[in-house]
């Protein structure tokens, strides 16, 4: 049977073939992007909001 990214589980005592641990990789890649870009976001979003309340405090 040929592995896919479908059918081969970490857990699997075969090592993955190329093709899927490079799928694999760029699976993890793209999700490890996407979680900093949104926690980049939180963090600015936070930031400015702080801002705000100090310098209202300062006022």
């Amino acid at each position: 049977m040929k592995q896919t990214i479908d059918t081969y589980r970490l857990t699997s005592m075969e090592e993955p073939s190329d093709e899927v641990l490079s799928q694999l990789m760029k699976e993890a890649a793209e999700e490890a992007k996407r979680t900093n870009d949104e926690a980049t976001a939180r963090y600015f979003e936070q930031l400015k909001v702080d801002t705000q309340k100090v310098c209202v405090a300062w006022q």
